[in-house]
């Protein structure tokens, strides 16, 4: 996607919000990647669903108080957007060959070693979970952990394709903030870019018995009214309580990182705990005047307890949990 080289290049411009937008053209085309907070810091590498890029599908995660005090105190961000879905972007040619899921995995690869990255945490949403799932089965010592939103693993289904089909033309009325921010996308004359990746989504290939043998800790969020709820159940199911912790968030689709970012905070504080990451302190607070609860969790696992409608505030839609992560 863009033009093939034999090896990895970059171009970068300095962009708004403390970040840089880095392109870094890979063997596999170019890929677009914004990189926010200190370069010093643990990395986390982030992905986006198909027609999102990483301002549409991670902005309501990341810009708060208490998600900086935990997040990008921690770490800095590597926001990888599919190739050609970022703004501004130039529609890919038609010519060009399509990559498939174990291309894509494979840029994941290459940007990280531009940026000389061993060893990342991963934060995926659907079809980008899907890629940084399958990069940490190609790529297991180099990935700590895995925080996926709504994540796909099997082969594509009839009933995906039927949302798929609901997708394109705009009638889930659940989701329509989102539906209009793909349209924003596709308007922007970069909806051949948004089929390539889609194709190559619709081609994927079941990581069921990979799963199995994966290692690393994983946190799965999933609205329960997502169409891929029973997926990440499967998902979860499949890599055991060992490993894997499942967070489901009532009155909630897919998109949990921007129809509900409140409801992660804390599990992903817990996640975090378990590496030896916690919040800054005397970080201001949006919880400073409400009722959401900041302080630190048991690192050992992700308590039941901890993610009820009581212990998460009123105004905050009931959160569960299926399974401890003892880390």
């Amino acid at each position: 996607m863009g033009e093939s080289s034999d090896s990895v290049s970059i171009d970068i411009d300095m962009v708004p919000l403390g970040g840089k937008e880095c392109v870094v053209k890979t063997s596999r085309g170019s890929v677009s990647v914004f990189v926010c907070g200190d370069q010093e810091k643990p990395a986390l590498i982030t992905y986006p669903d198909v027609a999102l890029n990483y301002s549409f599908c991670f902005q309501g995660l990341f810009f708060g108080p208490d998600a900086a005090s935990l997040l990008l105190h921690n770490f800095c961000i590597y926001h990888i957007d599919a190739s050609g879905h970022e703004l501004g972007a130039d529609e890919i040619y038609s010519d060009f060959p399509l990559l498939n899921v174990d291309d894509l995995a494979e840029q994941v690869a290459e940007v990280l070693d531009f940026f000389g990255l061993e060893k990342v945490l991963c934060l995926g949403v659907t079809a980008g979970a899907y890629i940084l799932t399958l990069f940490a089965m190609k790529y297991q010592e180099r990935v700590l952990g895995l925080i996926l939103v709504s994540p796909i693993c099997k082969a594509p289904s009839w009933t995906e394709w039927l949302y798929n089909k609901e997708f394109r033309s705009g009638e889930h009325g659940a989701e329509s903030d989102i539906i209009q921010a793909c349209r924003r996308v596709l308007d922007q004359g970069q909806s051949l870019n948004v089929m390539h990746f889609l194709q190559a989504i619709n081609e994927r290939h079941d990581l069921t018995k990979g799963l199995k043998e994966l290692q690393c800790k994983t946190l799965i969020f999933v609205g329960e009214s997502s169409p891929f709820h029973t997926e990440s159940l499967h998902m979860s199911a499949t890599m055991g309580s060992k490993n894997c912790g499942l967070v489901e968030v009532q009155a909630c689709g897919s998109l949990v990182t921007e129809e509900y970012p409140l409801a992660m905070l804390i599990p992903i504080e817990s996640f975090l705990m378990g590496f030896g990451y916690c919040k800054q302190p005397n970080f201001p607070s949006s919880s400073s005047n409400g009722p959401y609860p900041t302080s630190p969790l048991n690192h050992s696992c992700i308590a039941p307890e901890l993610l009820s409608p009581e212990s998460l505030g009123i105004k905050l839609k009931p959160i569960k949990t299926r399974a401890d992560i003892n880390i």
